[in-house]
């Protein structure tokens, strides 16, 4: 399975509880965070879910 790298760019301040949760499934706490995760189906859903407060690449 291939790795991809997700980067908070944005706060969670002001924005639903749902897209806060979402940043806390994924490992991120903080602006400027990288976490590493594998690029599964679920994973990708909860990326497209808060593409606008976050930045992708491949790892």
């Amino acid at each position: 399975m291939s790795k991809i790298k997700v980067k908070q760019e944005k706060s969670a301040i002001k924005r639903p509880e749902n897209q806060k949760r979402t940043l806390e499934a994924l490992g991120l706490r903080k602006i400027g965070q990288v976490v590493e995760h594998d690029a599964t189906p679920s994973i990708l859903g909860m990326i497209s879910k808060v593409k606008h407060l976050v930045s992708t690449e491949e790892a």
